[in-house]
């Protein structure tokens, strides 16, 4: 499967990701970036552990997660109700290059990764 990388998802992102910066990023914006950026972010970092998911996808994952752990990027994460919205475009390009590899078992591990966080009633409406 060949990779097209849209121009707003740059491989050079994928230098800015680490564990610690994402689990940090997850807990940390919750109430300003909303479950379902959540919940992306979760479905492709669990897709990166899959050993089907080939190099290239998961280059363009670790860009997208990258991009969302900067707290400065095109469109500040602190400007209320717009500060996520190029994060959710990084991190929607990547779900539909990786959608693949996102299967019941990285969703399943991704919603019970946001129950175990923030509580069943937060996991109820992830589908």
């Amino acid at each position: 499967m060949d990779v097209i990388e849209p121009e707003f998802v740059n491989l050079g992102y994928a230098k800015n990701y680490s564990e610690e910066g994402f689990w940090n990023k997850i807990v940390g914006v919750v109430k300003s970036a909303g479950l379902e950026l959540i919940y992306k972010a979760l479905q492709l970092y669990y897709a990166t552990q899959s050993p089907n998911c080939p190099a290239g996808v998961k280059a363009a994952i670790y860009a997208a997660l990258g991009y969302f752990i900067l707290p400065i990027d095109i469109v500040p994460d602190f400007i209320p109700g717009m500060g996520f919205a190029d994060d959710l475009a990084a991190l929607t390009a990547a779900l539909v290059m990786a959608q693949a590899y996102v299967d019941l078992g990285v969703r399943t591990k991704a919603r019970n990764t946001v129950r175990r966080l923030f509580g069943d009633e937060a996991a109820a409406g992830l589908e």
